[in-house]
């Protein structure tokens, strides 16, 4: 049975927050992807700030802290909503495994911009990527390099193109064609395709665990249903830290999520 994006989306009610179920299919190695949590915070922040008064805003933006990396099982979201406005919402979210706290989020809620064109759009996907992934790009499955690591990949359609182009300062840019199996693409989906990467630190030779210490994403509109182009790029990769860029657009070409993180380049 395929594994569903939406059934690891699934929160069950507690006092003061919720639990919920992060499997195997959802890890990087043995521990739950990072674009996951950051995903099912947001979805708790929305259901929360939602709970007291209907509201159908989004979460906009979303800034996480990774403190601790969970393994598959149950979690528990514990959120506190600190702001109600006309326009904006604001909702803390801690991410909980046992005695641990794992992800500290703040949630931004509000209205995506998605039902008119933007005054101003420099998208640098649609240019590079074309909508769906060309014949030669193969998904994630047996036999490909990142099977072993990569356990998204049961539950989602994933084909990275395995040789990364360069911008003109030298800047490494990975493109990944990205949708779910058996469902179609929502905000939470997108959300978490915002750390879909292998991470950047591969283009200068050092490969291995890159924890994510901070990641904040923005949700710039509803995505339409079908192939998410993804371009992930960097401005630096020091010695200790480095930056990471995804932005991600949808079937339409529109980009619909923006993030940056910051990470530890792993050891020689």
């Amino acid at each position: 049975m395929t594994p569903r994006f939406s059934d690891a989306m699934v929160l069950h009610p507690l006092d003061h927050g919720f639990s919920a179920n992060l499997n195997e299919h959802w890890t990087i190695g043995p521990k739950i992807h990072g674009g996951v949590m950051l995903a099912l915070c947001a979805k708790a922040a929305r259901e929360a700030y939602a709970g007291h008064a209907g509201s159908t805003f989004e979460p906009v933006a979303v800034s996480a802290d990774f403190l601790s990396a969970p393994d598959p099982g149950e979690v528990r979201l514990t959120t506190t909503v600190r702001k109600r406005g006309r326009r904006i919402g604001l909702v803390d979210v801690a991410l909980d495994q046992g005695d641990r706290t794992c992800v500290r989020a703040v949630v931004t809620l509000g209205e995506p911009e998605h039902r008119a064109e933007p005054l101003l759009s420099a998208n640098p996907v649609t240019a590079l990527m074309t909508a769906e992934p060309p014949a030669h790009v193969a998904p994630i499955g047996p036999g490909h390099p990142a099977a072993a690591i990569n356990n998204l990949a049961r539950g989602c359609d994933i084909r990275p193109e395995l040789s990364e182009t360069f911008t003109e300062s030298g800047a490494p840019v990975f493109t990944i064609w990205v949708r779910p199996k058996d469902e179609p693409v929502d905000v939470l989906f997108a959300l978490m395709c915002g750390d879909i990467s292998v991470p950047v630190c591969y283009a200068v030779g050092r490969r291995g665990w890159a924890p994510t210490v901070q990641m904040t994403a923005y949700l710039r509109g509803l995505p339409a249903d079908g192939w998410l182009r993804v371009a992930c790029t960097t401005t630096q990769i020091g010695r200790d830290w480095f930056d990471e860029d995804h932005t991600v657009v949808d079937s339409a070409g529109r980009i619909i999520v923006q993030t940056r993180q910051l990470a530890l380049v792993p050891p020689e």
